[in-house]
C-alpha cells in the first residue's frame, strides 16, 4: 500500500499518475496546502521541506519498516525502482529518461511555477517578471517541442520522464504559451491526455480541486515563508 500525501497541483499529478499507470493500491491522504496542513507535525516527519507530495510505502520491497519519501521526482525513481516500471534497465535508454526527468524537476517546474506566481497570484503586475517567466516558459516548450520531433514519448519509450512533464503542460493557457505553436509537443500532450490512467488520476483530484488553492488568507501561508517562519516547527525524524 503505498500513502499519496497530495493535493491537485502539477506535483501531485505526476505521482497519482505513476500510481495508476502501474496500477498500485494507494490511498489519498489530502494536504490541503492552503490551509496550512503542510506544516502539521506529522507531515513533516515525512516531507521535511513542508512541501507536498510525499509517499509513505508501507511494503517496501526489504520487507522492513514503512519509507517515506518526498520530492516528486524522487517518489517517481522510488516507484520505478519500486516495480520495475517506466524506466528502462539499460544504461543508456536509462540516463536519457533521468536526464528529463532531472530538467523538469531543474527547469520546466520551477520556471512554470514562477509563471504561475507573477501572472496570476502576485498581488502586484510586475511587467518584467510577468514577461521574464512566460518567456522561459515558452522556450522549454521549445525544448520539449525539438525533443519530440521523431519520438513519441520524451526519452523515447512512455517513462516517468512524461509522467514528470506532462501535468505542467497542463495549465498551458494559464502559462500564456499556444499549443499550436509546438506541433510535436501538442502531438504527445493529445496522447498523454488519452490515457486512461492519466483521466483517471485527474478525476482522483478532482474532489479537491473546488476548493480555492489562492485567497487572501492563504496567500502568507502558501508565499509568506522564511526561516524564521520555520525555525520552530518540529523536526523530522
Amino acid at each position: 500500500m503505498i500513502e499519496l500525501y497530495y493535493w491537485p497541483t502539477p506535483n501531485g499529478h505526476k505521482v497519482s499518475i505513476f500510481l495508476e499507470e502501474a496500477q498500485l493500491d494507494y490511498r489519498i491522504v489530502p494536504i490541503d496546502i492552503s490551509a496550512g496542513d503542510q506544516f502539521k507535525p506529522e507531515f513533516l516527519r515525512i516531507s521535511p521541506n513542508n512541501r507536498m507530495p510525499a509517499i509513505v510505502d508501507t511494503t517496501p520491497v526489504d520487507g522492513g519498516e514503512p519509507i517515506s519519501v518526498f520530492e516528486s521526482g524522487a517518489i517517481l525513481l522510488y516507484l520505478a525502482e519500486k516495480t520495475g516500471k517506466f524506466m528502462p534497465t539499460v544504461a543508456r535508454s536509462r540516463k536519457v529518461v533521468i536526464e528529463w526527468l532531472f530538467w523538469q524537476m531543474g527547469g520546466l517546474g520551477p520556471m512554470a511555477g514562477q509563471n504561475h506566481h507573477f501572472v496570476q497570484y502576485a498581488p502586484e503586475k510586475l511587467p518584467y517578471a510577468i514577461q521574464r517567466y512566460v518567456q522561459e516558459t515558452n522556450r522549454l516548450y521549445g525544448v520539449l517541442n525539438r525533443q519530440l520531433q521523431e519520438r513519441e514519448y520524451i526519452a523515447g519509450d512512455y517513462s516517468i520522464a512524461d509522467m514528470a512533464c506532462y501535468p505542467w503542460i497542463v495549465p498551458y493557457e494559464r502559462q500564456q504559451q499556444k499549443l499550436a505553436d509546438f506541433p510535436n509537443l501538442k502531438r504527445w500532450f493529445e496522447r498523454i491526455s488519452s490515457r486512461p490512467a492519466v483521466i483517471r488520476a485527474y478525476e482522483k483530484g478532482n474532489p479537491f480541486s473546488s476548493r480555492p488553492t489562492v485567497n487572501e488568507e492563504s496567500r502568507k501561508i502558501l508565499f509568506g515563508q522564511t526561516a524564521a517562519t520555520l525555525q520552530d516547527l518540529p523536526l523530522s525524524e
